[in-house]
């Protein structure tokens, strides 16, 4: 939210310093705001929750790391990084559970960001507003920025931890199943949809609408195989009171600054590059995103991920209406043809790769520029309007209703040209597999890259048989390592599971 006022509070500072034994040392810090002392205005509430959002920008989040965890670990990605340990943890070589850069620093953000949430939740109901509607918003938000944090905690650890209050660091959190951590995502999220607008003005986009709390709980049902409250949820956004978004014209607006918060977007965060400091809490502190500079082809950024090549023959596989390649592909990925298969595409830059490598595109400012750093403005479309239509083909199929699904899946083909799906492909007719078996190529035509890929190969059940796996090796050699019932999940940092009794190691670790 580029125009938002974001306010890098780190509200945790709030708390007293812990007693001493005598009395007289008890002393608050004359340079550090006690809980007594905020939570006393409107004000105080606006940037409470501010704070949460800038969480978004962290390094553990989505400022970088949890890129390598849900795009790199899937079939889609891989890491060839010079520094060994990190590229293993996109190799299932799971060794020094503590890593920061591949689990404990995404862990660390993800509960600061629950800590800030909670305390807005805890600590504004109590403030007057004059506005309560906007009172209410403000609670709304919280929830539902809580419930996005966990639902990505579910997808990477699974057995995790409930906080709902503000903590301190004695704390020793209960561990709840994975399906305790969905119900609480469903009730935060219902509970934001209420008090959630349809939309903001133009000086709050950025900020979650009833579509993206709808858009949310779609995700969470169908990790659940509730196939029948997925599809409530979606008709709201492609049928309901929030049929309010459509497929922009142009694929490659998804991923560029300009067009940003357009008709497609169903929730998107905001990054900016007017601050070029790090990713502290200091007033200088960035609003930008690192993906680029981490997954740039070698000689533009530092070349940590790139795509798997499947991805290239697999855009090439099927020809559009115009008997060409499909022009996704144009957009989505690096690779050595790319130039010779769609004329010049780069902004004078310069290329170092070997055959048969790929490097994923979408966010990069190849249009302009002929280097990446660590302050892209690209927002990320965490989700947009194209992954709503293919997830309700989905469902549909999943309830026996396949015929009425294909009609989805062709509104995201005919948009890139691309032939109606029951022409080009007729051998799947009304077959429930062989239609979920294409559908996940379409989902990989139109979404590579964009982090929802681990997500589906656990909802499809592809990570739990070796059958299954198998199949993954053959796209993604790295998966010879994946152990059934172990890596689906990660370890949870050993600090957190040594020093909580109430807090288990996940299984087979």
């Amino acid at each position: 939210m580029k125009k938002l006022k974001i306010i890098f509070t780190c509200l945790s500072l709030f708390y007293l310093i812990s007693a001493c034994s005598k009395d007289e040392l008890d002393l608050a810090s004359p340079n550090a705001l006690t809980i007594e002392q905020y939570w006393k205005t409107p004000d105080d509430a606006e940037k409470g929750v501010n704070s949460i959002y800038a969480m978004f920008y962290k390094d553990g989040l989505w400022a970088r790391w949890i890129y390598f965890r849900l795009d790199l670990t899937s079939d889609e990605g891989f890491s060839q990084s010079p520094w060994t340990e990190l590229a293993d943890w996109a190799r299932f070589k799971y060794v020094n559970y503590a890593f920061w850069e591949g689990n404990r620093v995404t862990w660390r953000d993800t509960y600061k960001a629950v800590f800030r949430a909670n305390q807005v939740l805890a600590y504004v109901p109590d403030i007057e507003f004059a506005d309560n509607t906007r009172k209410q918003q403000i609670l709304a938000e919280a929830k539902f920025l809580r419930a996005l944090h966990y639902y990505y905690a579910a997808i990477l650890w699974e057995n995790i931890p409930i906080v709902l209050e503000p903590s301190s660091p004695e704390d020793l959190p209960q561990q709840k199943s994975l399906e305790e951590v969905f119900a609480q995502i469903e009730t935060d999220l219902n509970e934001a949809f209420a008090d959630l607008p349809a939309q903001w003005d133009n000086a709050n986009v950025g900020r979650p609408t009833k579509g993206a709390a709808k858009a949310m709980l779609a995700k969470m049902y169908m990790q659940q195989h509730k196939w029948q409250e997925a599809k409530s949820a979606l008709e709201y956004l492609i049928s309901g009171p929030g049929a309010i978004y459509s497929l922009v014209d142009n694929f490659e607006d998804n991923f560029r600054a300009e067009n940003e918060n357009n008709s497609e977007s169903v929730f998107e965060i905001q990054f900016g590059d007017q601050r070029l400091g790090g990713t502290g809490e200091g007033a200088n502190a960035a609003v930008s995103s690192n993906r680029a500079q981490f997954f740039a082809p070698r000689g533009i950024g530092w070349s940590d991920g790139q795509a798997r090549y499947w991805l290239v023959n697999l855009f090439k596989e099927e020809p559009n209406m115009n008997g060409g390649i499909d022009e996704r592909l144009k957009y989505s990925l690096f690779y050595p043809d790319s130039q010779a298969d769609f004329g010049t595409l780069t902004y004078g830059r310069t290329w170092e790769w070997g055959a048969q490598e790929a490097w994923f595109k979408k966010g990069s400012r190849d249009y302009y520029r002929t280097n990446e750093d660590y302050y892209s403005q690209v927002n990320l479309r965490m989700v947009r309007y194209a992954d709503i239509l293919l997830r309700y083909a989905e469902v549909l199929n999943e309830l026996d209703m396949t015929a009425d699904a294909y009609q989805y899946v062709d509104m995201v083909r005919a948009r890139s040209n691309m032939d109606l799906l029951a022409t080009a492909h007729p051998e799947i007719g009304n077959d429930h597999d062989l239609f979920l078996e294409r559908l996940k190529m379409e989902r990989v035509l139109e979404l590579c890259g964009e982090s929802v890929r681990w997500e589906d190969l656990k909802r499809w059940g592809d990570l739990d048989n070796q059958t299954s796996v198998n199949k993954l090796i053959e796209r993604d050699p790295d998966f010879v390592n994946f152990v059934i019932g172990k890596h689906d999940k990660l370890p949870i940092p050993n600090p957190d599971a040594s020093n909580n009794p109430n807090l288990d190691q996940n299984p087979n670790y």
